[in-house]
């Protein structure tokens, strides 16, 4: 299980800051959209060869222009690049065949996606890779709860599952219990005032509840 440290509404040096403080335990890192509407593929450039090592997601939401977006990402140095699932099967279809040429990996974004009608013809179209996204203004409304989100996937047990929104220290054990593939965090490690402790606390229950799930079997 991965932890996925998430960058978004920081300064480009707090974003160097996090990844710093936490290094020791998360897998992947994500440069948010918001960082990257602001600073640029280049702050994608500029973590890539900082860390050269670690898996490097742009959340690039990208719904249109698959093709040229997704190359943008991956010749800047990300390893994982993002598209929202709502997009017309053919934006989808490009970024696939892009990351294909680049040995990258695409992440569809489910935020906003209701009905599994959706998630079978992300299936179809041979996408591997999602994320469940309990975005911040669905949080705030209650429109979809997370039992709702988990149910969306349980049909697809071949996809690769990313879950994001709101997880911290008190959220997290819930979450776990659905055993996605990765654990999306932004300000529950970013605006903890011991990133390092945080990380490594949530790192530690993630490899504690597969231990014991494994030991069950």
């Amino acid at each position: 299980m991965n932890l996925q440290l998430a960058l978004d509404r920081m300064s480009e040096k707090d974003c160097f800051q996090a990844i710093e403080d936490t290094k020791e335990f998360i897998d992947w890192i994500e440069v948010g959209t918001g960082v990257i509407k602001e600073y640029g593929m280049q702050i994608i450039r500029d973590i890539k060869k900082a860390f050269p090592h670690m898996t490097l997601v742009a959340d690039m939401k990208t719904c249109d222009a698959g093709k040229h977006e997704a190359a943008q990402a991956f010749e800047a140095g990300a390893d994982i690049t993002t598209v929202m699932a709502f997009s017309a099967d053919q934006t989808i279809k490009d970024t696939l065949k892009v990351a294909e040429n680049y040995q990258g990996r695409i992440m569809v974004d489910l935020l906003g996606v209701k009905e599994e009608t959706r998630i079978q013809e992300l299936s179809g179209l041979g996408v591997g890779l999602v994320s469940l996204h309990f975005g911040k203004d669905m949080q705030a409304s209650g429109e979809m709860a997370e039992e709702d989100l988990f149910s969306l996937v349980k049909n697809h047990p071949h996809f690769d599952i990313a879950v994001a929104g709101g997880i911290n220290l008190d959220s997290l054990p819930s979450i776990l219990d659905n055993r996605p593939d990765t654990l999306i965090v932004g300000s529950g490690i970013t605006k903890n005032t011991d990133r390092h402790g945080a990380a490594s606390e949530m790192k530690g229950m993630m490899m504690n509840h597969e231990a014991n799930h494994s030991n069950r079997q």
